[in-house]
């Protein structure tokens, strides 16, 4: 008979990636491997009678390593992306060794559990109607998939359409307004969803926030069902939408506001933070990351909806052979695009479990503090330039106000090694673009970054 656990294994693939961890803070933050480097050391024929496990692994691991960012580590700035909290990588392996499929209730009940406290703890967190329905998703993009879906049914049904049985051919037009800096996943979502490109934007301010003056004149020429996406986290500045003001005008008109919140919404766990989101409990919709600033792996996203009924009658399906509950029981996939998919819910409640609120909120403080050091050690080089108010965790800097400096910058940081960031484009400008997402990420870990990328300024 086959051996069914296969200890040694496990314990190999346990020791691989520990001594990952543990130099990970010390190994250099960009990939070191180009594509024909990860092709020699990975690409070899599929054999016929299968190789070795251990062998396999072990080939994996040292093949793949030269093409592995630091992106888990405490220096990496790229993009937004958060490392992974201790709790959250040992709740993720234990989540691979139950090998659930979360789709119904009777497919895993303690997922299905686990879900509806998770729900209620992150509620409680970002102080959102305690009614609304929660999804567990992919990311950032299918939060908003799922948001703007139960948008789309919620404003056609209120026009008497309903959009699951008839579908868009013929519907009521559905006028779609979003801010002129809104993220490249609204555009993706909005585009599934059967929208196109038939979109009105919102002028911007200096720091990419939506203009309420503009948007009022804007939803004054239009009729018929309105969806509104506003921004809580410009991917540039961290900036914030003025929800306070928007959700009103929005409300006026009948119309249901979205809040993209991939980042942005965790600012509503930390006291000192919160002003700056005041108003985003007034929208209908949010869609956030856990994988961003609470650092729970890849992937991880959070779908809310304060009217439920739309939420689940957008998404669910039924059929002859599943077996739905017709109770109390949460059949998670009511709430996600997704049927079969892994259990991604466990390790938000480890996260949670183990931070609690206080935890949370040291947590999204933290991150703050160390961009607006960053922001300060940079700025004291004369040929810096902060564009942004750093108001959450994102640093936009430029250098000697030159386009060409500033992409040679980004450019000589990322080959140094020490840390990793992105650049952008803001206003018409090239710019270097540090999120400071990492749970790890310590004064230290700043000071030695900053005075790399100075280095760099030739």
């Amino acid at each position: 008979m086959r051996q069914f656990v296969d200890e040694s294994l496990l314990r190999r693939a346990h020791d691989r990636a520990v001594d990952f961890l543990r130099a990970l803070p010390q190994r250099p933050v960009g990939a070191r491997a180009s594509r024909q480097d990860l092709l020699a050391a990975l690409s070899v024929p599929l054999s016929d009678e299968g190789q070795d496990a251990v062998q396999v692994i072990d080939a994996l691991s040292r093949g793949a390593d030269g093409g592995i960012t630091g992106s888990a580590g405490p220096r990496y700035f790229g993009f937004v992306i958060g490392g992974s909290l201790p709790v959250a990588l040992a709740a993720d392996w234990l989540t691979s060794a139950w090998d659930q499929n979360c789709g119904i209730f009777v497919t895993s009940p303690a997922v299905s559990v686990i879900e509806e406290i998770s729900r209620e703890w992150l509620l409680e967190l970002f102080d959102l109607p305690r009614t609304a329905s929660v999804g567990f998703v992919t990311g950032g993009q299918m939060a908003n998939f799922t948001a703007l879906a139960a948008a789309r049914h919620a404003v056609l049904r209120s026009a008497g359409w309903n959009v699951e049985e008839e579908g868009l051919i013929g519907a009521p037009p559905v006028n779609v307004i979003l801010g002129a800096e809104a993220h490249i996943t609204i555009y993706s979502s909005l585009r599934m969803l059967g929208f196109g490109k038939r979109l009105q934007q919102v002028a911007t301010d200096e720091q990419g926030r939506m203009r309420p003056a503009e948007l009022r004149r804007v939803l004054a020429s239009l009729s018929g069902p309105i969806i509104v996406c506003s921004q809580a986290g410009n991917v540039n500045t961290g900036s914030v939408d003025p929800m306070g003001e928007i959700a009103p005008i929005v409300h006026e008109r009948g119309g249901w506001l979205h809040v993209d919140a991939a980042f942005g919404l965790w600012g509503r766990a930390s006291r000192e933070k919160r002003a700056l989101l005041e108003g985003a409990e007034l929208a209908d919709s949010w869609g956030t990351d856990a994988h961003k600033w609470l650092n729970v792996p890849y992937d991880s996203g959070i779908v809310i909806v304060r009217d439920s009924a739309a939420h689940r009658a957008s998404m669910t399906v039924t059929a002859e052979y599943l077996e739905q509950s017709a109770g109390k029981e949460r059949d998670p996939f009511d709430w996600a695009p997704e049927f079969s998919r892994r259990g991604r819910a466990i390790p938000i409640y480890a996260a949670l479990r183990h931070l609690g609120r206080r935890g949370v909120e040291s947590l999204v403080d933290r991150l703050c503090a160390r961009a607006r050091q960053m922001a300060a050690l940079l700025a004291r080089h004369k040929s810096v330039r902060i564009l942004n108010d750093v108001v959450l965790n994102q640093v936009l800097v430029r250098f000697a106000d030159s386009d060409e400096t500033t992409r040679a910058v980004i450019v000589n940081a990322q080959k140094e090694g020490t840390c990793w960031m992105a650049g952008t484009t803001w206003h018409g400008m090239a710019a270097m673009r540090i999120s400071v997402s990492n749970w790890a990420t310590s004064e230290e870990d700043i000071e030695r970054s900053a005075a790399a990328i100075l280095k760099g300024i030739r």
